[in-house]
């Protein structure tokens, strides 16, 4: 998929209306574009906890080297998951050969779900967003992805889309749970909820 960007405004929305991938055009406030744009917006997140990461000094620590790799591959998959959901679903001969998130994509995330998870000490209550920076922020991926996928399966009632796209979107939120506890000095320094704590 080749893209050339020489230009970054073109004007054409100024009339409130964007281009799908094959070239429609619908309102911005569309439910497609929405979905599309709250999975942009969740893998901003991630460049944010990306950076926090390399301040922690990933170079040095195997630990933070491996959650930066796996979040890169991520933030690439991400992109995929855009291009995949402003592409409709059709017959359009511009629709044949769209990119489209795979079933393998969804199973590396599992697998690396349940090789991070099996270093973690079972939960024993709800853990409250916090701890390291770089856990932090990838709670606050970990939350965007979800309206992603509220997005994402509201579009499904009305337009059909890839069901591995929506698998995806699913297991990214586990996969940020579970690594950012994995950040969290493996659970030691997660913040637990404490249920009627301030009563």
């Amino acid at each position: 998929m080749a893209v050339n960007l020489d230009r970054i405004y073109t004007r054409g929305g100024d009339a409130g209306q964007t281009s799908l991938g094959r070239g429609e055009r619908v309102a911005k406030h569309d439910v497609r574009v929405e979905a599309y744009g709250t999975v942009d917006e969740t893998n901003s997140v991630i460049g944010l906890a990306r950076s926090a990461i390399a301040r922690a000094g990933a170079s040095a620590d195997g630990r933070l080297a491996g959650a930066d790799a796996m979040l890169g591959r991520i933030q690439n998959d991400l992109f995929d998951l855009g291009a995949d959901l402003c592409t409709p679903e059709g017959k359009s001969k511009r629709g044949e050969g769209a990119l489209r998130v795979a079933a393998s994509q969804v199973a590396r995330l599992e697998s690396e779900i349940d090789a991070m998870n099996a270093e973690l000490a079972p939960l024993k209550s709800f853990i409250l967003p916090g701890g390291s920076e770089a856990a932090s922020w990838l709670h606050l991926a970990r939350t965007v992805s979800r309206r992603a996928e509220r997005c994402m399966t509201r579009l499904a009632t009305e337009q059909e889309i890839n069901p591995e796209a929506i698998k995806y979107i699913n297991r990214l939120s586990d996969h940020l749970f579970v690594l950012g506890r994995r950040l969290n000095d493996n659970g030691a320094a997660d913040v637990l909820w404490v249920p009627g704590g301030n009563r």
